[in-house]
């Protein structure tokens, strides 16, 4: 008997029939004898509809307000699947996140969860009945308003709760079987992997890969809890209730990286083409002038990833390049211009068709000439590299975004990752 975490996200649960498929893979775990919470996204496309509704209504609008109207496409799945659970014979409950409650802070759109008082529902689940939680929401306490988490975050509020109960694994169910080298997309021969670790994970959710929020990742890293991502529309039958024996058969399990006995020195490729690159020509070159570039920035809550210093031959100025997220791009300009006369600089210039490449993998601490295998076989192709950012695991590169995809092919083959 295990208590477990299983979190739907939006094409899961995009439709009646859909959520009865959900409704099944609960039954499974019940059946079995496991105590199951459930973390709910709304329903595809359901999101999108009320962000533009809101924004409709005003460009600028109260976040207190957006929060409040984005919350319900939640709170409209997680009582479907509660009334479709019920008439299957399984007790069940919705929750809504002020309800638990999921106390986060106050920043309305971005918020972070705070904590989450668990033992109410543990014992709940205790009790056998199944508790159906809206994803991606809580409450601010200060003033009792409801709030969210940024996009993706029901994966958040899922690893969370998983915590806050003390569940022995939470499963992630996405539209893919797993996590793969990369995009199958691109490249066909992309294999799914058996484990990855919290920091292979938080790398590439960080860089591109779309299947887990970047938070949520940092949670689990954080408090060890185990995640398995895998596809909700395997037929439920097929799949064996959670039991230790069985995690490791289907999806992908993300743990710590000393349970993973075979390691490979690149786990696998990201790419990300929502990037945009921002140059800061002729600014003087003096202590200080960093801090007067990026804290603007900081304060607009805008996050840099790749820098470029390239000192002139005069030694007394500096060209500053630096990348940031594609839906940025505006902001920044607004507040590097805002920033002129501070920072010093006589011109700023942007692009937005470039796109962000990167290796990953934990056996890249213990072996050299990585990078330079990656930037001879990207020269070979002719792709020319913009920029460059390491970490003990990870090479990012910035290159044109139309060889995003002839990067990625070639690098997938470069390090064999389609190799069994």
């Amino acid at each position: 008997m295990s208590f477990v975490v299983m979190k739907f996200g939006g094409t899961s649960v995009a439709n009646l029939e859909r959520i009865r498929n959900v409704a099944r893979h609960v039954k499974r775990e019940v059946d079995a004898g496991n105590h199951v919470a459930v973390v709910v996204s709304a329903m595809a496309g359901v999101t999108n509809q009320l962000v533009a509704w809101v924004r409709e209504a005003s460009p600028l609008h109260d976040a207190r307000e957006y929060d409040a109207v984005v919350a319900t496409g939640e709170q409209v799945t997680a009582g479907l699947l509660a009334i479709v659970l019920q008439s299957m014979a399984i007790p069940a409950r919705s929750w809504q996140g002020w309800q638990i409650p999921i106390m986060t802070d106050d920043a309305h759109g971005v918020a972070r969860i705070k904590d989450i008082p668990g033992d109410k529902i543990r014992a709940r689940l205790e009790q056998g009945e199944v508790a159906v939680i809206t994803g991606f929401q809580g409450i601010e306490p200060n003033r009792n308003r409801i709030s969210t988490l940024g996009r993706g975050g029901s994966d958040t509020s899922a690893v969370a709760l998983a915590v806050a109960v003390r569940a022995d694994l939470c499963d992630i169910y996405t539209d893919v079987d797993g996590v793969f080298t990369t995009d199958p997309r691109i490249v066909p021969r992309a294999r799914r992997l058996a484990k990855v670790s919290y920091e292979e994970m938080l790398e590439m959710a960080s860089l591109g890969s779309k299947v887990l929020q970047t938070r949520s990742v940092e949670l689990a890293m954080v408090h060890r809890m185990r995640l398995r991502v895998l596809s909700s529309f395997m037929p439920p039958e097929n799949l064996r209730p959670v039991d230790a024996q069985s995690w490791d058969e289907i999806g992908t399990i993300i743990c710590s990286e000393d349970e993973i006995v075979e390691q490979h020195v690149v786990s696998g490729i990201a790419y990300a083409k929502d990037e945009a690159k921002v140059s800061l020509i002729r600014v003087e070159d003096k202590p200080g002038v960093a801090a007067r570039v990026f804290g603007p920035l900081a304060e607009a809550n805008i996050n840099v990833d790749m820098i470029v210093q390239n000192t002139s031959s005069d030694g007394k100025h500096t060209d500053m390049t630096f990348t940031v997220q594609g839906s940025d791009l505006d902001r920044a300009l607004e507040v590097l211009r805002g920033a002129k006369q501070e920072i010093g600089y006589f011109e700023v210039k942007s692009s937005s068709d470039v796109a962000k490449v990167s290796v990953i993998g934990v056996g890249m601490r213990s072996h050299a000439g990585v990078a330079a295998q990656m930037f001879k076989a990207l020269a070979e192709r002719g792709i020319n590299i913009l920029a460059i950012t390491t970490s003990e695991i990870k090479i990012s590169v910035l290159i044109d975004a139309v060889y995003a995809e002839l990067a990625v092919r070639t690098l997938h083959s470069l390090y064999e990752l389609g190799k069994d």
